[in-house]
């Protein structure tokens, strides 16, 4: 069952950027230049799915997910799906209390909420109240403390390097719903079921099924961000039934995709809200 994109409603890449942080507008496949920071930074796609890349591989940030890279880190990110991406910048005595590593974390609902307000209207829209000194401090502290009894909840995706891994990882991006097995995918490519499976052991310390089901997973992500249903997202993305699916999407993300959709529509209205505009009296 094919699933299309919904019309893009991003045409070009937005920014806004202040000392303590930045928010960036990107449409579907947008990607950033390789960089790092002299400030570790956390980022949060308040709409679309973030893929943070690092020197320690790659990471899926989803709503419910907030990335952390430490200062020095090189990193670059990806958009999939149009994406509303926030950064927060902390300070070295803030950055102290988080992992010296890069990491995600499960996000609370008062973690997002403080990165919304953080990364909002009013620190870059001269007709919005800025924030006092003071009170950003305040919210930073918050967030930071939210995160330190947060869970780390990662979603990695390994990037292969054998030729042939990278061959087979195209084949199952293009049509996740495909079900070949290993050995049909390995007679396509011309590999060995065995040499294949040794592959993935040793590159990626998974197997076949765990891989192709965070491939799918995160497929499922974009789909889900864009607006698909749980069902049509199910099929698409190659379960046999919409049960399945929401089994495996729990068991890896933490929530149902009915609710995460949820939640990705609430925080997407949150993220748009009307500016405060100052008055003039």
């Amino acid at each position: 069952m094919p699933v299309h994109r919904q019309t893009r409603r991003i045409a070009a890449v937005t920014s806004h950027m202040w000392p303590s942080g930045g928010r960036h507008l990107w449409p579907s496949g947008e990607t950033s230049a390789v960089q790092s920071h002299a400030r570790g930074h956390l980022v949060y796609a308040a709409s679309g799915v973030l893929a943070v890349h690092t020197e320690r591989g790659t990471s899926i940030v989803p709503a419910n997910r907030v990335a952390w890279t430490p200062a020095g880190f090189t990193h670059y990110h990806h958009a999939h799906g149009d994406t509303d991406m926030r950064i927060v910048f902390l300070a070295p005595s803030l950055a102290r209390l988080v992992p010296d590593r890069p990491a995600v974390f499960l996000a609370s609902d008062l973690a997002r909420e403080v990165l919304l307000a953080l990364t909002g209207p009013r620190n870059y829209d001269d007709d919005a109240p800025g924030y006092s000194r003071s009170a950003r401090s305040r919210l930073l502290r918050v967030l930071v403390d939210e995160l330190r009894e947060a869970y780390e909840q990662p979603l990695h995706l390994p990037e292969p390097q054998d030729d042939r891994l990278q061959a087979i990882a195209r084949m199952l991006q293009e049509k996740p719903a495909d079900n070949a097995s290993l050995a049909q995918l390995g007679k396509t490519i011309g590999a060995s079921t065995r040499t294949l499976s040794r592959l993935l052991r040793d590159e990626l310390g998974m197997t076949f099924y765990e891989w192709r089901t965070q491939l799918r997973i995160y497929h499922a992500l974009v789909l889900l961000a864009d607006g698909h249903d749980t069902t049509q997202t199910a099929y698409a993305c190659g379960w046999a039934n919409p049960s399945s699916f929401i089994a495996a999407f729990t068991s890896i993300i933490g929530t149902t995709p009915g609710r995460y959709r949820t939640s990705r529509q609430t925080t997407a209205r949150a993220s748009q809200r009307p500016t405060v505009v100052k008055s003039s009296a």
